[in-house]
């Protein structure tokens, strides 16, 4: 069901305790005029601009109030917030919820791009979770093992001793006592999802649309199948469309009227995009080899994963440009890699290129070389080369003293 109204006129008709949980994205109090455009160029927007923080929290407190009367006892709520107000959100929630049913501070993790800001840059949000009572509803997901966790870990239990110091149990004869089956590490409450590519398929084009996969490990964790899901901010609908996808129910309320157009979009032809990062895990975006990696280490530089053309970037710009580096592969003739390095630096128009020659099989004086890129042997190549020219004039002197007449 969807409400077109202010939540909290929404939220009044709804019955006392029918919601199972409540997901909530208010305005942050960011103080900005929030927009974005989707691929139609048809423009979404909010304000999150206040007259001051006590109103911004006066607004806020009231309709938790009224979340809180129609939760049910098992239900729970997750407020979804930055730093901008988080600390004041927190004392709403422990003051409406009340301190004993705060359950956990879930930190959503993610990569960003930097930016000029100076200090730290942001890369998570905060999402409050509160239970109505003690009896809450919660499912424990558990996941795969540390890969710094040995045999042991995993096949025996442990005890604190005397001195509260962990150790593996034994029993009366001293034995290792073997722990009970295991189904893995509990999740923590540091989510590691990532932020929606920008040519993602579920991308609408809403400003502040969160991942549907965020929304469905929150609906894992504290509702089953049939259950009710409330939305007073529901925006894009993303709360909406994890809750369909996983066969529970939903209300979703704003006030913008193109939203709920949105969300009805959106609900009519549900689409997730599947994170080949949370499927695979980081391992096959890293192509660089150690060999690979001690050589571009030797520089001040952004090291970049799969491209054939570009390893990194230096640091420093010259010219007013980035300088690409691209080690020579073994796979590569030194004129295969110079076309490489010089048709992907022209790309991304970079004042210099550097090229690490890794193979002696051309001699550089016959390769083409632009007169903006800079040919340097690695390391390896540079001893191997030395070597030979040594023991090729090692051989020789030694071939002529050979020859040498024998004189008393």
């Amino acid at each position: 069901m969807l409400i077109h109204d202010d939540c909290l006129r929404g939220m009044r008709a709804l019955e006392k305790e029918t919601v199972d949980m409540i997901y909530l994205d208010p305005p942050f109090f960011t103080q900005r005029q929030q927009a974005a455009r989707d691929s139609k160029g048809n423009i979404y927007s909010f304000s999150d601009v206040w007259d001051s923080r006590q109103a911004y929290l006066s607004f806020l407190k009231e309709r938790l109030l009224e979340m809180h009367r129609v939760l049910k006892s098992t239900g729970s709520v997750f407020l979804h917030c930055d730093t901008s107000s988080s600390h004041y959100i927190r004392m709403l929630l422990d003051e409406v919820f009340g301190e004993d049913h705060f359950r956990s501070e879930i930190i959503w993790t993610y990569k960003r791009w930097s930016n000029s800001k100076k200090g730290l840059l942001a890369a998570h949000q905060t999402i409050f979770f509160y239970s109505k009572s003690k009896d809450l509803k919660f499912h424990t997901i558990y996941g795969a093992y540390s890969p710094t966790t040995n045999l042991d870990q995993i096949l025996q239990e442990r005890a604190r001793n005397e001195m509260g110091k962990a150790s593996y149990k034994r029993d009366e004869s001293g034995a290792v006592v073997m722990a009970k089956e295991k189904r893995g590490v509990p999740l923590t409450d540091v989510w590691d999802i990532p932020f929606l590519n920008p040519k993602a398929k579920e991308r609408v084009g809403y400003p502040t649309q969160k991942p549907i996969e965020l929304l469905q490990r929150i609906l894992r964790i504290s509702t089953d199948e049939g259950d009710l899901v409330l939305d007073p901010f529901c925006g894009s609908g993303t709360a909406l469309v994890a809750a369909k996808l996983m066969k529970r129910d939903f209300i979703g309320i704003d006030t913008s009227a193109d939203a709920i157009k949105l969300c009805q979009e959106r609900l009519s032809d549900p689409i997730k995009t599947e994170s080949t990062l949370l499927r695979v895990g980081t391992a096959p975006y890293q192509t660089k080899t150690p060999a690979e990696l001690a050589i571009l280490n030797q520089f001040e530089c952004d090291i970049v994963q799969r491209n054939r053309g570009i390893d990194a970037f230096l640091k420093k710009y010259y010219l007013g440009a980035p300088v690409a580096i691209k080690i020579q592969k073994e796979t590569e003739t030194l004129q295969e890699a110079i076309s490489l390095l010089y048709m992907a630096g022209m790309k991304k128009r970079c004042s210099f290129t550097v090229l690490i020659r890794q193979n002696a099989e051309m001699s550089l004086a016959d390769a083409a070389v632009p007169a903006n890129m800079i040919v340097i042997d690695s390391n390896r190549l540079e001893v191997e080369e030395n070597l030979e020219s040594r023991s090729l004039v090692s051989h020789k002197s030694r071939t002529l003293e050979a020859q040498r007449p024998f004189t008393r």
